[in-house]
């Protein structure tokens, strides 16, 4: 149950990255208060997941599912470059937090 609360934490941080896209720096209210909303709901689910994970495992995951999710969607929304380069080194990421899960017990 910890590890779907974490990877529930690691989406809610997905959502507040890209949701402070669309803020436009704090200035476009609804936007705005979905950023903050995720931001509440992604420590939250975070601090019920660090009750069961060690703080290093689970942090490195929650950024590593924020960073995976965060560049995939400014590429799909945002129009954001795309090369092997950035792909590398997301796959990177991904082969980190699966090792960091299987060592993990």
């Amino acid at each position: 149950m910890h590890w779907i609360l974490l990877f529930v934490a690691g989406l809610f941080e997905i959502s507040w990255a890209v949701g402070l896209k669309f803020s436009h720096g704090f200035t476009q209210i609804i936007p705005s208060v979905l950023t903050v909303l995720g931001m509440v709901a992604s420590f939250y689910f975070l601090s019920l997941a660090l009750r069961n994970l060690p703080l290093g495992t689970a942090y490195a995951i929650w950024t590593g599912i924020g960073t995976i999710g965060t560049v995939i969607l400014g590429i799909l929304l945002f129009k954001e470059p795309i090369s092997f380069m950035r792909i590398a080194c997301i796959a990177l990421i991904v082969c980190g937090i699966t090792g960091l899960k299987l060592i993990t017990h």
